[in-house]
Formats: C-alpha cells, sequence, structure tokens
C-alpha cells in the first residue's frame, strides 16, 4: 500500500518529467522550424541570380554546418548528460576531417 507521502512524491517526479518532455518537444519543434528556414534560404540563394557562386558556396556550408549543430544538439539529443563518449568520438571524427579537408586544399592550391 503506497502512503499519501510517497504517492505526493510520485506525483512531483511524474508532473517534473512532464514538464521536462513539454519543453524538450519544444526545442525541437523550434529547431525543426528553424531548419525549414534555413533550407528554405538555401534554396533561395541559389535561386537568386544576381548573387555568385564565390557568395552561394561558401553560405551554404555554413548553413549546413549550423543544421548538423542542430541535428546533433536536440535531435540526437547531444545535449542531454550521459552523452559524453560519443561526443567525444564525433569532435575527434570532426577535427579529423577538418585537418584533412583543410591538408587537401593547401596541397591543391599552394
Amino acid at each position: 500500500m503506497v502512503d499519501k507521502k510517497s504517492r505526493g512524491h510520485i506525483n512531483s517526479d511524474l508532473e517534473f518529467k512532464k514538464k521536462k518532455h513539454a519543453r524538450e518537444m519544444k526545442y525541437q519543434v523550434l529547431s525543426f522550424g528553424l531548419m525549414i528556414g534555413l533550407t528554405i534560404v538555401a534554396f533561395l540563394t541559389v535561386a537568386t541570380d544576381g548573387v555568385g557562386s564565390w557568395f552561394t558556396i561558401p553560405f551554404i556550408i555554413l548553413l549546413a554546418a549550423i543544421q548538423v549543430i542542430f541535428q546533433l544538439y536536440y535531435f540526437m539529443h547531444m545535449n542531454q548528460k550521459g552523452h559524453e563518449a560519443p561526443a567525444l568520438f564525433l569532435y575527434s571524427g570532426v577535427f579529423v576531417a577538418f585537418i584533412t579537408v583543410l591538408a587537401f586544399v593547401t596541397i591543391i592550391w599552394w
């Protein structure tokens, strides 16, 4: 039999979890909307003939990097505790990829 004190604790814990899930859902919906907006901006940038490729390509790469950050932190839950090891491997991979691209660009254009 559950007494009133433990029932109150269970109810408060349930309310806390509901609020936490509602907040996470709000961030996911907001992030999804921002990613749709960034995608529309990227398409409009390409569709506009007034902007040269010297601006369009780096701008689209920047928008893609922003979308990757949103994907990792809000949809893949990398902002929560307990994801330190996957985050370390992910950031190490990004660092190695950056060094590799930098080396190729240096070799080709130097």
